[in-house]
C-alpha cells in the first residue's frame, strides 16, 4: 500500500541518509534513482582505488612511508600487511621524526583516498589549534600509503610516542565515499587491540564535521594523557 503522508515522507528524508521513499516504476527503481545507484556505487569503487594527491600532502607537510601492502590489490587481498612497515620505512621514520613524541599524527589513505582528499586539510589544522590549546606537543606528523589501523602498533614500537592518533580512510558505501575515522590510543605497542583505542569515525560534511572532529581529538587525547588509558579503560 501506498505511504501518503507527504509530509511525514520528508520528514524521514530528513532524518536519515538513507535511500527511502524513492518511488518506483513496476518492480523496478525509477531512471533517476537507477542512475544515482551506479553513481554512488562508481564514486565508491574510485576512492577505494584512487589515491591522495601528493600536493595536498605537500601542503599539510606530510612525508610518504609506505606499509608491507606495495599495491592496491595486494593491500585488499592482505589485511595483515597493511599493518606491517617495511624495513626502508622503519628507516625513514627514525631518519625524520623526533623520537617520543607526546602526541604522534598518521595519516592514511585506508580504504577511501577520497575521506583523506576531502577532510584532513580542515581536521589537522583544527586538532593542531586543539592540541595547542591543550599545551599538549605534537610530533612529526607523516603518511602511510596503504595501511591498516593495526599499523599504529608498529609505529609506536618504532617511535615511542605517548600517543596516536591515525586519521584513516573508511570503507566507502553508497550512502557516502569520503568518510574518515580517527583512532586514537595511549602508549601504542604490539599485541593492542581494538578495545585499547578509541575511535571517531564518520567524519565527513554530512556527519562529523571534520573541524568538530579536530576539536574533540585534542579534548580526548588531553583526557587519555591525564588517565594514561585509551580505549574501554578511559573514563569520559
Amino acid at each position: 500500500m501506498p505511504f501518503r503522508d507527504e509530509d511525514r515522507m520528508q520528514e524521514l528524508k530528513q532524518a536519515t541518509p538513507a535511500r527511502i521513499g524513492t518511488g518506483r516504476a513496476g518492480t523496478r527503481p525509477t531512471t533517476r534513482e537507477l542512475l544515482k545507484l551506479r553513481y554512488d556505487h562508481a564514486a565508491a569503487v574510485d576512492s577505494v582505488y584512487g589515491s591522495v594527491s601528493t600536493d595536498l600532502l605537500a601542503e599539510l607537510g606530510l612525508f610518504i612511508v609506505d606499509s608491507g601492502a606495495v599495491d592496491q590489490e595486494l593491500y585488499l587481498r592482505r589485511p595483515d600487511l597493511g599493518r606491517l612497515l617495511p624495513d626502508h620505512s622503519i628507516q625513514q621514520l627514525l631518519q625524520r621524526c623526533i623520537p617520543s613524541p607526546q602526541v604522534q599524527l598518521v595519516v592514511s589513505d585506508g580504504l577511501s583516498a577520497g575521506a583523506i582528499e576531502h577532510n584532513a586539510g580542515d581536521l589537522i589544522p583544527a586538532l593542531l589549534d586543539s592540541l595547542q590549546v591543550q599545551g599538549l606537543k605534537a610530533g612529526t606528523p607523516f603518511f602511510v600509503r596503504n595501511g591498516r589501523v593495526g599499523i599504529m602498533n608498529a609505529i609506536g614500537d618504532i617511535l615511542h610516542p605517548e600517543t596516536i592518533v591515525l586519521l584513516i580512510g573508511e570503507r566507502p558505501g553508497l550512502i557516502t565515499s569520503h568518510s574518515m575515522s580517527a583512532y586514537l590510543c595511549y602508549r601504542p605497542c604490539a599485541g593492542m587491540t581494538d578495545s585499547d583505542r578509541m575511535v571517531i569515525s564518520n567524519i565527513h560534511q554530512g556527519g562529523t564535521p571534520p573541524v568538530e572532529a579536530g576539536a574533540h581529538i585534542g579534548s580526548l587525547i588531553a583526557s587519555m594523557l591525564k588517565q594514561k588509558k585509551s580505549g574501554v579503560g578511559l573514563v569520559q
